[in-house]
């Protein structure tokens, strides 16, 4: 499987509206905390935005719902994936995401046998706190090396200037939260990650 190499996470249905328009490939919805009748109609608006639009959607968390919801990616943490019905993800036909931080992590994440692989927080991140330090880039190459073809997703701090030595350390993809949503053009710096990715795609 082939990643775009601009991976987009947003909270919302109203983000997907705003950025996949402008030509984003990739999209994960991350809702936290909200209640199941939100939750649906969140993620039946952003599947219905990335259809009409080409856009690969990735559920966060919620596998019950990706199912139900006819999704087709679900992107699971490590207190996710313990509780997790592979069994029904791989029957319904899903794709699978994992997040990984340390070397215990990968393991449990390969055995999954999962579509890609996250690594995070690559720099430092002001999206959320984080027990683990910054991996860095020669963990990520690291990771890399352990997992082969599967697609390796950089996570955290990431912005335009660190992306050559993100994707020169061998990740496949590369994800971004704060430096669009935070930024005073959301649009225009979305846009801007899409002319820099290019390269890769």
């Amino acid at each position: 499987m082939r990643l775009d190499p601009f991976y987009l996470i947003v909270d919302s249905a109203d983000w997907i509206d705003r950025l996949v328009p402008l030509g984003v490939r990739l999209v994960q919805l991350r809702v936290k905390d909200a209640p199941d009748p939100v939750l649906r109609s969140e993620i039946r608006r952003a599947k219905e935005i990335c259809a009409a639009y080409d856009c690969q959607l990735v559920i966060n968390d919620y596998w019950q719902l990706t199912i139900e919801e006819g999704c087709h990616f679900v992107h699971l943490g490590q207190e996710d994936l313990a509780t997790a019905d592979l069994h029904a993800i791989r029957r319904a036909g899903l794709k699978l995401g994992l997040s990984t931080h340390d070397e215990t992590e990968l393991e449990t994440a390969l055995a999954a046998r999962p579509d890609y692989i996250a690594l995070g927080p690559v720099y430092p991140t002001i999206l959320k706190k984080m027990p683990w330090a910054p991996q860095g880039l020669e963990r990520l190459s690291e990771w890399k090396r352990k997992i082969g073809e599967i697609p390796l997703v950089a996570i955290g701090g990431l912005n335009l200037d660190r992306l050559d030595g993100v994707f020169s350390s061998g990740a496949d993809s590369a994800a971004v939260v704060t430096d669009i949503t935070l930024n005073s053009d959301p649009e225009k710096r979305a846009r801007q990650w899409i002319e820099k990715t290019g390269q890769w795609r």
